[in-house]
């Protein structure tokens, strides 16, 4: 069984900065996040994003600031177990104990939950069930690699929008198909991205992919039985995501609908068990990552004290440190 000081349940912003943190406190960090890459949601469904309301940054691209946090943490090594779920959590001489995933254990000083939403999943495209080749993704950790491809982009959301204004300078070209004649992304977004060169396809749906090994075509058929068929290297299905606590549910933590009820030491009502972020829910709950941030450093400390009694709740400020 592996130990460490503390196991960081998410690595969103929140989580990101708990590991920082956990480090600056001289506390080995795991964490551990059931998607393939750091950054929970942004880097999942907006990564292009700006985001506008982090302090001290008047402005940054939701890829930017993961970038940012991770190096954050950089000096103090955490260990990243991703792609890997947290599914339970027992005792060993009152220290937690997690069951990972595959079967691994990871022993811990303390447990901080910082999983956003919780497990999301993406929503299937229906037709990629009969298909049996590549090329059909949810995220797009590098948009680099989908230079001069023909993109298809399926859906009407934030995410379908923020995709085709990173790809349409470096795809081949860029078409966005949705089944509906309105949409649901930002109007803002939405007229950026009638005013490029990607073609935007409405009441639409994709009816079939032709490929073997890999996507070749796509073919999508307009309301009142109109269908074309398209070359394309890469469908980006961006349908949204389904979230649920998962295995925390079952934990025992004390919850407020997918929310894990914290006091003002983000403490749960389990022992050595604590969150920040959007994940918890307290009188006066404000789902900022600004507010996250606060929530991760008052986590850690009260963490450090369970798992020591003798240290000090409150380390200096990391501008006294040499």
């Amino acid at each position: 069984m592996r130990e460490v000081d503390v196991a960081v349940i998410g690595a969103g912003p929140a989580g990101l900065f708990t590991a920082y943190y956990a480090g600056f406190r001289g506390l080995s960090v795991a964490v551990v996040d059931a998607l393939p890459e750091p950054g929970g949601q942004i880097t999942a469904m907006y990564p292009e994003k700006l985001i506008f309301d982090v302090a001290g940054l008047p402005t940054i691209k939701g890829r930017d600031l993961v970038a940012n946090l991770v190096a954050q943490a950089a000096p103090f090594a955490p260990d990243y177990l991703l792609g890997t779920r947290a599914e339970k959590l027992s005792y060993t001489d009152g220290r937690p104990v997690l069951g990972l995933a595959g079967g691994q254990q990871l022993g811990c000083g303390a447990v901080i939950i910082t999983g956003g939403l919780g497990s999301f999943t993406p929503r299937p495209l229906p037709v990629a069930d009969s298909f049996a080749g590549t090329g059909i993704v949810y995220f797009v950790p590098q948009p680099a690699e989908l230079a001069d491809r023909d993109v298809l982009i399926v859906g009407g959301g934030d995410s379908a929008f923020d995709w085709a204004l990173t790809l349409q300078p470096l795809a081949r070209s860029v078409t966005l198909v949705h089944r509906r004649e309105k949409f649901r992304a930002h109007a803002s977004t939405v007229s950026r991205v009638l005013g490029l060169p990607v073609r935007v396809v409405v009441n639409a749906e994709v009816t079939r992919l032709h490929g073997d090994d890999r996507v070749t075509g796509a073919e999508i058929t307009i309301r009142g039985g109109t269908a074309e068929l398209l070359p394309v290297d890469t469908v980006i299905a961006a349908l949204g995501f389904t979230a649920d606590l998962g295995p925390l549910a079952e934990w025992g933590l004390r919850l407020d609908r997918r929310h894990v009820v914290v006091d003002s030491a983000m403490a749960t009502n389990l022992p050595r068990v604590f969150a920040a972020g959007d994940i918890t829910e307290y009188p006066g709950k404000v789902r900022l990552i600004a507010t996250g941030f606060g929530e991760a450093a008052t986590a850690v400390n009260n963490a450090a004290v369970a798992i020591d009694p003798s240290a000090h709740l409150f380390p200096g400020h990391s501008s006294d440190a040499s």
